[in-house]
């Protein structure tokens, strides 16, 4: 069974529909989200719709759980504060009520998926490091563990960084962010995980920034949010 991990979309519509043409030419048999669908971006109703369509389930981030609650957003940036009061206003009722409701983590035989960390995922905390995933890797039992959040695609076994997964070990796999990359590569990113094979490819993938950026700065949210998508940090 081929899997298609998409996370970290962020509102933005064009890195969406990109993606959704690579998943295509992939020939995936399944789509997951690991959440994050909405912030930052000034698509988030439209982002939302095409998930729900396309997606057998979908997990809760931080900045789907603000926009469905205000309060969650006392702790972010100021640019991110200020995106999550605007998309809340632009969700509408029904749209926040789907947010609030979606679940934390989802758990199949051999894998589980999160938005954050295995360990405490409504706490939002990042897992950056070796040491950080070293940690984590207590927090399940499941043999790979499938993460968004900090936007930087990378792959943490046991002992370490690797540059694919293996059966023999078990692996925290972060699929990196389609619509807002922070890896210093502004191209969209996504995973595509083989459960026959047990492989993993990391897919990014060149698309309209500039339609991105402009609608951003034309919604009168900040400024820096359309200007990271170019440089993707």
């Amino acid at each position: 069974m081929r899997l298609a991990i998409i996370s970290d979309i962020h509102a933005n519509l064009e890195a969406l529909i990109k993606t959704i043409e690579e998943i295509g030419q992939a020939g995936v048999d399944e789509v997951v989200c690991l959440g994050d669908v909405v912030g930052y971006g000034a698509n988030p109703n439209e982002c939302l719709e095409l998930v729900r369509e396309r997606c057998s389930f979908i997990l809760k981030g931080n900045h789907d759980a603000a926009a469905a609650d205000l309060s969650v957003a006392e702790t972010f940036t100021t640019n991110a504060r200020l995106s999550a009061v605007w998309t809340h206003k632009i969700l509408g009722k029904e749209n926040r009520d789907f947010l609030n409701n979606l679940p934390y983590i989802q758990e199949r035989e051999h894998s589980l998926y999160v938005h954050a960390t295995p360990c405490n995922p409504q706490e939002w905390e990042y897992i950056l490091t070796e040491y950080d995933a070293k940690a984590a890797l207590q927090c399940f039992h499941q043999a790979i563990c499938f993460i968004g959040h900090t936007h930087t695609p990378v792959i943490f076994g046991g002992f370490g960084k690797a540059k694919q997964v293996r059966r023999e070990n078990r692996f925290i796999v972060n699929v990196g962010s389609v619509g807002q990359p922070r890896d210093g590569n502004p191209k969209l990113s996504f995973g595509v995980f083989d459960s026959t094979r047990w492989e993993y490819e990391n897919i990014r993938a060149v698309y309209d920034i500039k339609t991105a950026a402009q609608k951003i700065t034309e919604a009168g949210l900040p400024r820096g949010l359309a200007e990271r998508l170019w440089v993707g940090i």
